[in-house]
C-alpha cells in the first residue's frame, strides 16, 4: 500500500504542462501504431512506459528510474525481433542495471520527498567516465559483430551514448538528458533502417522522436531545479 500511495503522490505532483506533454506524447505514439494497421502490444507497452519514465526522471523523481528498468526489459524484447542485439544487450545488461543502481543512489540522495539532490561530477569522475565509455564501446563492438548485429556502426554508437546517459543519471547530473537526447537521435536512425524493411517499425521512430522532446524538457527542468536547490542552500 505504501508503494501505491507513493506512485499516486508522484502522479499528483505532475504539473499541468507535464500532464499535457505526457498526453500529447502518448497520443502521437498511439496514432503511429494505428497507422501501421496492426498495432503491436509490446511496442505500445514499451513506449508508454518509456515516456512515463522520462516525465518522472525530468522531475528528479526516483519513480522514473524504476520505470526505466521496466522499459529496458520491454524494449529489449522489441529489439530482439529486429536483430538489434546491441540494443537488447545494452538495455538489459547496462541501462537497466545502471537504472537499478540509480534508484538506490537517488533514494540515498534526496533533496525533498519527490526530488533527487542534483550534483555535478568533478573532472576526475568525468575522465573515468570517458575511459569506461571507450572500453565498453570497444568491447561491445566486437561482441555485436560476432552476433551479426544489424547496422553495426550505429548500434555501437548507441551503446556509447546510452552508457554515458545512464552513468550521468546515476551521478545525478543534468547533462544526463543531453546524452539521452543524443542517444534518441541515433536510435531514430537505427529504426529508420528497420522501417525501410518493415513498416511496423514506424512507431519506434515516432517513439524516440517523442523521447527526444521529453529529454530536452528534462535537461531544462533539471537546470531549473538545480538553480532552485542552490538558492535554497544560500
Amino acid at each position: 500500500m505504501k508503494i501505491i500511495r507513493s506512485i499516486i503522490t508522484s502522479i499528483k505532483t505532475l504539473t499541468r504542462f507535464e500532464r499535457i506533454l505526457w498526453g500529447v506524447s502518448a497520443a502521437v505514439i498511439f496514432l503511429s501504431l494505428i497507422a501501421t494497421g496492426d498495432p503491436d502490444i509490446l511496442v505500445m507497452c514499451a513506449t508508454l512506459v518509456g515516456i512515463s519514465a522520462l516525465i518522472f526522471i525530468a522531475r528528479g523523481d526516483v519513480l522514473g528510474q524504476i520505470l526505466i528498468i521496466i522499459f529496458s526489459l520491454l524494449y529489449a524484447g522489441v529489439s530482439y525481433r529486429f536483430a538489434y542485439y546491441g540494443e537488447m544487450i545494452s538495455y538489459v545488461g547496462m541501462s537497466g542495471l545502471i537504472a537499478l543502481f540509480s534508484t538506490v543512489s537517488w533514494i540515498r540522495h534526496p533533496y525533498k520527498e519527490k526530488q533527487v539532490k542534483i550534483s555535478r561530477p568533478d573532472k576526475k569522475t568525468l575522465i573515468i567516465l570517458a575511459v569506461l565509455t571507450a572500453a565498453v564501446t570497444c568491447a561491445f563492438y566486437f561482441i555485436l559483430k560476432v552476433l551479426g548485429t544489424s547496422n553495426l556502426p550505429f548500434s555501437t554508437i548507441s551503446i556509447a551514448t546510452s552508457f554515458v546517459a545512464s552513468s550521468l543519471a546515476l551521478l545525478r547530473s543534468p547533462h544526463y538528458a543531453l546524452a539521452y537526447a543524443a542517444n534518441d537521435i541515433v536510435l531514430i536512425i537505427l529504426w529508420i533502417f528497420a522501417a525501410i524493411q518493415d513498416i511496423s517499425s514506424l512507431p519506434m521512430i515516432v517513439c524516440f522522436g517523442v523521447f527526444f522532446i521529453n529529454d530536452m524538457y528534462g535537461f531544462f527542468n533539471w537546470l531549473r531545479m538545480e538553480k532552485l536547490q542552490k538558492k535554497a542552500v544560500e
